[in-house]
């Protein structure tokens, strides 16, 4: 297998037509070879199809559509995909590390990671690496399109084959790069070609570097690695070392101060109280360190004491210039501690599994501009502040916001938006795209019977060989999703169904479950709320977050998790965004699933009843 093509790394990007500008993703560097066997190698020559076993899967599906291009020889990136212009490292490097085959097939197949192409080297046997980086650019995305794979990374695609696409806009790229937390770009000659093993001066990568200021508490003699920490609740917290980016003479200064300045001395290193200030710069926290730490300047005007992990906190995390956080230190919740930044970087991080169910729909927000501490109010007009990135629509004499981007996701959280709710359809929709049964108890201390009603209900929809996703309503129930084809229903047709399996559950149950709409007759009964699924009504969008005590969120759940140990308290802000890196999105083919649910039987069946 060929040893691949390195880039060098800069801190100025090259600009000019003779440039393209690529996305770099965080992940395993690998070769695919495709003859008369597949092999997927990586950068050391290591095998990854054994640990990797959803890329082998996924191309023999396609086996017969890629027959005519082969031998074939393509030059990615595998990577656990975590929005379009960014790689979770740490899910990688778990999956990486797997051995167990029924391990690896089970993650696999709930969380797959991705095969992100930037370069073809074979094509039907002719090798293309003498061919500039342009031509063979050109043949690489006529073969996606050929294939009908994506020529854009995207996680709510089941293809597993992606494209990273070649831009001319280096400016709109970096933007996006900063916006999704990406890790940075790779600019590209065009004329170059691609040479086996070097690392060279046409390919340019980039990073998008994090800032910390931090002071030094040790020197490593052995190998000249300077520690640095910062304060953490009037403790010294370690937050790694850094021996890159010091020019020779800044090095030797450092090395002098902290020698005549120590503490403490052994065999191993020479200890400094805090009082030298650094700024470091960095990619992201692995493992509790700094990733690729990199120095940047002595902070000779700050004095330690400023040097704080909350200051940490609010840093590692870039923010576009246009997107202003105010009051940042806000509390939202007191338990768990929340305050307004962690609210903002929950959006960010989720925004890949959030915004697709936001996306064309009418939004209407609930805000709690004190947090939980105040009063909250309904907003569906878009304010006069707006800013012109914010997308809208009119229905009913109301302009209402369209959260079609992650800018508007985090100005909305900035506006201490909490909750999303969304109707049951998209702006260009003729009807329901999905059926929802809100599952509500009278209190949380009622929460089994949203869970026994839930899997009655799966009962039924697994006989009707309808498919079905649930989640956390993020307060006190359970939401059980039956998506649907686009403009194909009507609101009367899903009433017909909705009533069905609420006067099923009634029958089933009648002191467990009640269709009441008043309260007070409900009892310590579950409300089976099918009214709610009609036109111009809203239900709260997947991972949301509800404003209640517990900061809890709106979680998709997989259909095994709903058993009687479930616990809706375990569903709140600071558990999400690691639920998803570790076990995917349950509503991951949810979009995917409106093409293949058969609803049109069931329909029938119950006009028949009527």
């Amino acid at each position: 297998m060929p040893k691949p093509m390195l880039p060098t790394l800069a801190f100025d990007i090259p600009k000019g037509d003779e440039w393209r500008y690529e996305t770099k993703f965080d992940g395993f560097r690998a070769v695919l070879s495709w003859d008369t066997e597949i092999a997927l190698t990586s950068r050391n020559g290591k095998p990854l199809i054994p640990i990797f076993p959803e890329i082998m899967e996924f191309l023999l599906s396609l086996e017969e559509e890629f027959k005519p291009y082969l031998p074939l020889e393509m030059d990615a990136e595998l990577v656990f995909l975590e929005n379009e212009y960014k790689a979770n490292f740490g899910a990688i490097q778990v999956r990486g590390k797997m051995r167990s085959e029924e391990r690896i097939g089970h993650i696999a197949k709930k969380n797959p990671c991705r095969l992100m192409v930037f370069d073809l080297l074979t094509l039907k046997g002719t090798s293309l690496i003498t061919e500039s980086y342009e031509e063979r650019r050109s043949m690489l995305e006529t073969l996606f399109i050929d294939l009908k794979l994506p020529l854009a990374p995207d996680t709510g695609s089941q293809e597993l084959i992606q494209l990273i696409p070649s831009e001319k806009d280096l400016d709109r790229l970096w933007e996006k790069i900063v916006l999704f937390d990406g890790e940075g770009i790779v600019a590209k000659r065009t004329n170059s070609i691609w040479v086996e093993g070097k690392r060279t001066q046409s390919w340019i990568k980039a990073k998008n570097w994090k800032y910390v200021s931090c002071f030094v508490t040790a020197y490593e003699k052995s190998n000249g690695y300077f520690y640095i920490s910062v304060y953490k609740a009037s403790e010294i917290h370690s937050i790694g070392l850094v021996i890159f980016g010091f020019k020779p003479e800044e090095k030797n200064a450092l090395q002098q101060i902290i020698k005549q300045n120590k503490s403490d001395e052994d065999n191993q290193y020479i200890y400094v109280e805090p009082g030298i200030c650094l700024d470091v710069k960095y990619l992201e926290i692995y493992e509790d360190q700094l990733r690729e730490p990199h120095f940047h300047q002595f902070r000779f005007d700050l004095s330690p004491d400023t040097c704080t992990y909350e200051k940490f906190v609010l840093q590692q995390k870039n923010l576009p210039p246009d997107i202003e956080i105010t009051h940042p230190e806000k509390p939202l919740w007191e338990e768990p501690s929340v305050q307004k930044i962690d609210y903002i970087h929950y959006l960010r991080e989720i925004s890949p599994y959030m915004l697709p169910f936001l996306k064309d729909r009418l939004l209407t927000v609930i805000r709690y501009p004190h947090g939980m501490f105040g009063e909250a109010f309904y907003q569906k007009n878009v304010p006069d502040y707006a800013p012109d990135f914010v997308e809208t629509a009119m229905s009913e004499g109301i302009e209402y916001i369209v959260c079609n981007n992650m800018k508007t996701l985090l100005w909305l959280g900035n506006q201490i938006a909490i909750e999303f709710h969304i109707p049951f359809q998209t702006i260009a929709s003729k009807g329901p795209d999905e059926i929802v049964f809100d599952l509500d108890p009278p209190s949380r201390e009622y929460f089994h019977l949203a869970i026994r009603a839930a899997l009655f209900i799966k009962e039924v929809l697994d006989e009707l060989k309808l498919i079905s996703f649930i989640k956390t309503s993020g307060n006190k129930g359970l939401q059980v999703y039956i998506p649907l084809p686009d403009s194909t229903y009507s609101y009367a047709d899903t009433r017909l169904f909705t009533s069905f399996i609420a006067q099923y559950l009634v029958s089933k149950e009648p002191n467990s479950f009640t269709i009441e709409r008043l309260k007070k007759n409900r009892g310590n009964r579950l409300y089976v709320d099918y009214v709610q699924h009609a036109e111009g009504k809203t239900i709260v969008s997947p991972y949301s977050a509800r404003g209640k005590s517990h900061a809890g969120v709106a979680t998709p759940l997989f259909w095994d998790e709903v058993t009687e140990v479930l616990r809706i308290e375990d569903f709140h802000l600071g558990t999400i965004p690691q639920r998803v890196q570790k076990h995917g999105c349950p509503f991951r083919d949810y979009f995917a699933a409106k093409a293949e649910q058969n609803f049109e039987p069931v329909l029938q069946i119950l006009k028949g009843k009527k």
